[in-house]
């Protein structure tokens, strides 16, 4: 990342949670005109002004207490993206994979290889691509394991049919159970 990048001008900050400020102001401005619509004038006035309060309140919860910065620009390596929207997002794709062995095979698979690979790398020297066999027995040490390895198998062909069921919630929790102790 270069300086130009990792310094940003006071309030560039924001920017991050445009989705969400976004969907805040829609929320704040169709309640809003369905109460004069309903009510009149006076109680949308008494609405929007209520809203005011709720998101003044909020930024006051959700504000530092501290007045030092939590970061100074140039000490800042790697910027971190949050968004209440991305959580939907990955919560979506993770219910679509159980849902469709396509969609797990083509969103969650190469996620979970990727942190089997990273995992197996730090902390044994093992390349997943180059030395699948030992990977697996990294990974499943026990023979009740072996059937895990077909949901992380690199070898094993991507599955386009949409209609096969997806990975099961409970596989995909011992998977990640094995990818914590690995």
């Amino acid at each position: 990342m270069n300086s130009e990048q990792g310094a940003q001008a006071p309030g560039g900050r924001w920017r991050e949670c445009l989705p969400e400020l976004g969907a805040a102001a829609f929320l704040v401005l169709s309640t809003s005109l369905a109460v004069y619509a309903y009510a009149g004038l006076g109680t949308a006035v008494m609405v929007f002004s209520g809203w005011a309060i709720v998101a003044l309140v909020l930024l006051l919860a959700l504000a530092p207490v501290g007045s030092k910065p939590l970061a100074e620009p140039d000490q800042r390596s790697v910027r971190v993206h949050s968004s209440f929207l991305g959580f939907w997002r990955k919560r979506s794709m993770l219910h679509d994979a159980t849902a469709s062995m396509a969609a797990y095979d083509a969103e969650v698979r190469p996620t979970l290889q990727h942190l089997l690979a990273a995992r197996l790398a730090e902390r044994h020297g093992v390349s997943l691509q180059a030395d699948p066999a030992t990977a697996r027995r990294l990974l499943l040490p026990g023979h009740s394991d072996q059937a895990l390895w077909f949901w992380l198998d690199p070898l094993r062909p991507a599955e386009n049919d949409k209609d096969r069921r997806g990975i099961p919630p409970r596989t995909l929790a011992a998977i990640f159970d094995r990818l914590e102790r690995l």
